[in-house]
């Protein structure tokens, strides 16, 4: 099953499940905004959240918003759907937004002409269960988890977190919340299949844990790690 979506190319990696506050100022995105904003409320108010593979987030624009020639940005294929959740327009005609990931899927053919902004075909990308989920996988994950995060936080009370249960939501955020490059958070976006992901994060997770006690050394807090909110 295919859809047509606004494209948002960002320097980050959206995963289902994930708030993603942005400060939108450039005319293109201001015009998405608006887009959603129109659209019916009981709908999904929904546009693509795509990492940029080269490029840059902000590009020159004509006055009427389009991207100038030059323009070249090039993106990942799999990208992640953002849902509008809040919106707080800024006295400049800028908006401050909150969105959450919704869906994964692989974009398509971009459409660079029709609108101020991208827009694409894109595909839906299922998330297979495998009997593995329910085996001892998903522990292996929490507990190899809950050490990183004892090497990277000062409180120890911030580990004592409730880590969730559901194997897909719990491969989502430690893919996110690990301070992994944007290339191994795009890698774990585009795995089809939660046990899949979460044997890849496991490795990942066991490459960290091992290199943050080799030096012996502890990095700023995981909440200064986060990206802050994101410009278009």
């Amino acid at each position: 099953m295919t859809a047509r979506l606004p494209v948002f190319p960002l320097g980050t990696v959206l995963f289902p499940g994930l708030v993603l506050p942005l400060h939108i100022f450039e005319d293109r995105y201001r015009a998405l905004v608006r887009h959603l904003l129109a659209l019916p409320e009981q709908g999904r108010r929904e546009f693509g959240v795509v990492a940029i593979r080269a490029g840059w987030e902000v590009a020159p624009t004509a006055p009427d918003g389009r991207p100038l020639p030059g323009d070249d940005v090039t993106l990942h294929e799999v990208g992640c759907t953002a849902e509008l959740r809040q919106v707080t327009e800024l006295p400049d005609g800028g908006y401050d937004i909150v969105t959450v990931g919704r869906q994964r899927f692989r974009m398509g053919a971009v459409d660079r002409a029709s609108a101020p902004y991208l827009t694409a075909e894109v595909e839906w990308l299922p998330e297979p269960h495998t009997p593995d989920e329910a085996g001892e996988l998903p522990a292996r994950v929490t507990a190899v988890f809950r050490q990183y995060l004892s090497l990277i936080r000062a409180d120890p009370e911030e580990i004592s977190e409730q880590l969730p249960e559901d194997p897909t939501v719990l491969s989502h955020l430690v893919a996110a919340t690990t301070a992994l490059t944007l290339a191994d958070r795009q890698r774990l976006l585009a795995i089809d299949g939660t046990a899949t992901r979460l044997r890849a994060e496991l490795r990942l997770l066991t490459r960290e844990v091992a290199l943050l006690r080799q030096v012996r050394a502890v990095p700023v807090p995981l909440k200064e790690l986060a990206s802050p909110p994101t410009p278009n």
